[in-house]
């Protein structure tokens, strides 16, 4: 009943948190592994990109350099995912942390070949440390990974929202949700669900990518069977 074959599910630091708001909440990162794991069975191919939100947010960071505001993010998501690799071992799932840092003792470098293969063995892949350099954010990674993988779409699971709206839902009463838009609508209206340089590179390759509400982790499933839930952003 799947709609896609292979995705790359972005999953936002903040939905790691669960309701603590900071750091792991071991019941919200459990939730999200079940859901995969029903994902799985269905027998897509997952890939996965994490945040680093819950630890660090080096753009709210005056008092040090972007570099080392954005190492330090980096470090944060591989903290997040080596603990959904052992949340979805715990459920007897197999996977693989890539990195896009090196460090041979906690995890494999990103290999998109490997990653591929991995992919098709059934294995879930978890990319971290984002593209490994400064000033790319989690989502470009996500928008690079996916096409680098050649995944059918990108999933985008956001805390706090189920779409993408006109402005903030959680500061305005009138704001609008939109069910669908273009890349370029993207860009002209300024909407900052996911950055501009990520927005630009589904453009430019045609990467359809759906964002929609993580809270209730169970919409992945939903999107996964293709229900208009959401905002889906295409050509």
């Amino acid at each position: 009943m799947s709609k896609y074959k292979r995705v790359l599910i972005k999953l936002s630091g903040e939905s790691l948190a669960g309701n603590k708001g900071f750091g792991m909440d071991d019941q919200a990162i459990l939730n999200i592994a079940h859901v995969l794991k029903n994902v799985h069975e269905e027998g897509v191919e997952i890939a996965i990109v994490v945040g680093g939100g819950n630890f660090w947010r080096g753009r709210d960071t005056d008092d040090m350099d972007r570099t080392t505001s954005d190492n330090i993010g980096m470090l944060g998501t591989v903290m997040n995912a080596l603990r959904v690799q052992s949340a979805l071992e715990s459920l007897d799932l197999e996977t693989r942390v890539q990195t896009a840092i090196k460090m041979d003792e906690v995890a494999e470098p990103f290999i998109v070949r490997k990653a591929i293969r991995h992919l098709e063995k059934g294995r879930i892949v978890i990319f971290a440390a984002g593209t490994g350099h400064p000033y790319f954010s989690t989502d470009t990674t996500s928008a690079l990974r996916a096409l680098e993988i050649q995944a059918d779409a990108m999933l985008m699971g956001k805390t706090g929202t189920d779409g993408i709206y006109d402005k903030d839902p959680n500061k305005y009463d009138d704001a609008v949700k939109y069910d669908k838009l273009t890349y370029r609508e993207m860009l002209e209206k300024n909407l900052q669900v996911m950055d501009a340089a990520a927005t630009s590179l589904a453009k430019d390759n045609e990467m359809p990518v759906i964002v929609f509400g993580i809270d209730d982790p169970n919409n992945l499933i939903k999107v996964i069977k293709g229900e208009e839930i959401g905002t889906y952003v295409g050509g």
